[in-house]
């Protein structure tokens, strides 16, 4: 049967990240995990110590590139292992690890300048936090954005404070929206990273961050489940309070539930996390990522639904 739904060209009823990267680029493309050895204002005193409380000690780059190694070897080595399943794919440089603003322009500018030329790389993708970017790197950025393809990822998480405040964000709902909405003004690619799962949090307080999102006009989301990696203050703080941990199936309708929320014209970059199984405390299930894309696809076929249905 043909798929209704006109962002999605893989029989999926949401908008892929692999429709958008096809219409956009006629090809195949993939991201290139780089560690570029930034730190965090939340890590080093700036705005807080020891970062949110889901970090490991690596911070946030223990799935990115070697920080030992130039970022040019670590795309290059990043790109070869891509290669031998696509071997015509062209490449975004993925800056991940920490936060990639965080640091003088001229830092900045050394991490990302190498890129921008490059044949086989046709964007830039930079993960960072809206307290961490300023009036001159957001010249840098609108600069960067004329001159090859960009996205800017900003961790959110959660819009309600109070969860932000228990998992140590120090980070405000209304600085991330002053900061979605000076990138858009430049007409920059915002992505969007939240959790499901947080403690406390309720099924609806986790829908009304995405209806949230829709206000701010942004281009892409990653929606996470929250995971219990070993040896990070969560995992003191779960054994410790217990809170409760969604199930597959709680954190499959939720997600779905997410999604007839979402404008569709949201591009979705990730529907759930991937852990290495050593390194995940809780949930188990985390470690089966096709199992829970499956599931979120049945649901949506089964009850007939698409990306958007419950917009007003």
């Amino acid at each position: 049967m043909e798929n209704k739904f006109k962002y999605s060209n893989d029989n999926k009823r949401y908008h892929t990240l692999t429709y958008y990267y096809k219409k956009k680029f006629n090809e195949k493309v993939c991201k290139v995990s780089l560690n570029a050895n930034f730190t965090c204002p939340n890590i080093d005193g700036k705005v807080g110590f020891g970062g949110c409380i889901y970090c490991s000690k690596l911070g946030s780059g223990e799935y990115a590139g070697n920080k030992d190694e130039s970022l040019i070897t670590q795309f290059e080595k990043g790109k070869e292992k891509m290669q031998k399943k696509w071997p015509n794919a062209k490449f975004i440089a993925y800056f991940q690890a920490n936060t990639n603003t965080y640091g003088p322009i001229e830092k900045l500018k050394s991490c990302f300048e190498p890129f921008i030329e490059r044949d086989d790389c046709i964007g830039i993708s930079i993960a960072t936090r809206s307290d961490s970017i300023t009036d001159e790197c957001l010249e840098y950025l609108e600069d960067i954005n004329k001159r090859t393809f960009l996205i800017v990822e900003l961790g959110l998480q959660t819009i309600h404070d109070k969860t932000s405040k228990l998992i140590n964000r120090c980070s405000t709902i209304d600085n991330f929206d002053k900061m979605v909405k000076e990138l858009k003004k430049r007409n920059i690619n915002v992505v969007v990273h939240i959790i499901n799962g947080l403690p406390y949090e309720t099924e609806e307080m986790m829908i009304e961050t995405v209806k949230h999102l829709n206000e701010l006009n942004i281009d892409g989301i990653k929606i996470h489940m929250l995971g219990i990696l070993k040896d990070t203050p969560l995992e003191k703080y779960y054994y410790k309070n217990k809170f409760k941990i969604l199930s597959k199936e709680e954190y499959v309708n939720i997600v779905v539930k997410q999604l007839e929320y979402l404008n569709p014209k949201i591009v979705i970059h990730r529907l759930t996390e991937d852990p290495k199984e050593d390194d995940i405390i809780e949930p188990k299930w985390l470690t089966k990522k096709f199992t829970v894309l499956n599931e979120i696809d049945k649901i949506m076929s089964k009850n007939d639904i698409y990306q958007g249905d419950k917009l007003t």
